[in-house]
């Protein structure tokens, strides 16, 4: 293997080692195990919505309505929490929500022809204004079921919670895209979809399962938010949607340079985690994140621009 190669390949997550080091050296505390434990949880939830916006994009389609179904499911099992209903019921209610919305995602798409830049932007506003609607613009707050709570706040065998369902979630989806002929299909999809249909692919279903499969993480994001936070609110995750983007485009960088894949979006992630608890501890200005975090967009976009270009429409 030769240098360029390996840098190619490795280099992002090479960067990423270095930014720990330099934040291990700069920035006190950092290090330390409650600190490292904070970031790991922080980073589970955009962990999970990069892992389903991945998916979609897989595809060849652009998901941008994760964030607003995420704070709308978050919603619908905060209210029935609220309202006593038995945990066992409102959480699949609250992930149904989520796979209902990313299916009418996919059918916009697939039945409609609708560019999914144009039907997921449409539907992060039905979204967010449905949440709205249904809190009246006040978060839902009070004292929840421990069991339902237990989902975010737990751990095992003093493992977070939120970090085995991260790493359920990753594990899942590297089993499938690797394994599976479904998984097959998607990446020949997202690949050359006209050469997948002429091969037996069916294109439109493939499309469809994956935007399905990412309104299904927005939903357990959104259970998992409440979980942790004891509350729901209807934009409660909308900072998600540019930081989990830019942690695919950032994984497409590394490991399958230019290609979505699960190792380099939760190398992806945690970089972004790093980066944003770093600064903090370093005293830095609350903007100097989010400029950094548009040079990340801008530099992995370089790398992958072909592939956005494609999924947001569908050219």
């Amino acid at each position: 293997m030769n240098v360029r190669h390996l840098l190619a390949t490795y280099g992002t997550a090479f960067a990423a080692l270095a930014l720990f080091l330099f934040f291990a050296v700069a920035a006190n505390n950092f290090t330390n195990p409650t600190n490292l434990l904070n970031i790991g949880k922080q980073v589970s939830f955009l962990a999970i919505l990069a892992i389903g916006f991945s998916i979609s994009f897989t595809a060849a389609e652009l998901d941008l309505s994760f964030a607003a179904v995420c704070s709308l499911c978050a919603v619908v099992v905060g209210g029935l929490i609220f309202h006593k209903t038995s945990p066992l019921l409102a959480v699949p209610a609250a992930i149904a929500v989520g796979v209902f919305a990313g299916a009418l995602n996919g059918v916009l798409v697939t039945a409609l022809r609708i560019p999914s830049l144009i039907a997921t932007l449409a539907m992060a506003a039905i979204a967010t204004g449905t949440a709205f609607a249904i809190t009246g613009g006040v978060a839902f707050v009070g004292r929840w079921d421990p069991a339902f709570l237990a989902l975010g706040r737990g751990s095992v065998l003093g493992v977070p919670a939120l970090i085995l369902w991260t790493a359920a979630v990753a594990l899942v989806v590297v089993f499938v895209l690797k394994q599976t002929r479904l998984g097959m299909h998607l990446v020949f999809t997202g690949e050359a979809d006209e050469a997948a249909r002429l091969a037996g692919v069916k294109v439109k279903r493939m499309k469809l399962v994956a935007l399905a499969f990412s309104g299904a993480c927005a939903g357990l994001v959104g259970v998992l938010l409440a979980a942790t936070l004891n509350s729901a609110a209807p934009d409660m995750a909308k900072d998600y949607l540019l930081t989990s983007i830019a942690a695919v485009l950032l994984g497409m960088t590394m490991f399958e340079p230019g290609r979505c894949n699960v190792p380099g979006t939760l190398v992806g992630a945690a970089t972004i985690g790093m980066l944003g608890n770093g600064l903090v501890l370093m005293g830095a200005p609350y903007y100097v994140q989010d400029i950094l975090l548009g040079f990340i967009i801008v530099g992995s976009v370089a790398v992958s621009a072909s592939a956005l270009k494609k999924a947001a429409f569908g050219i």
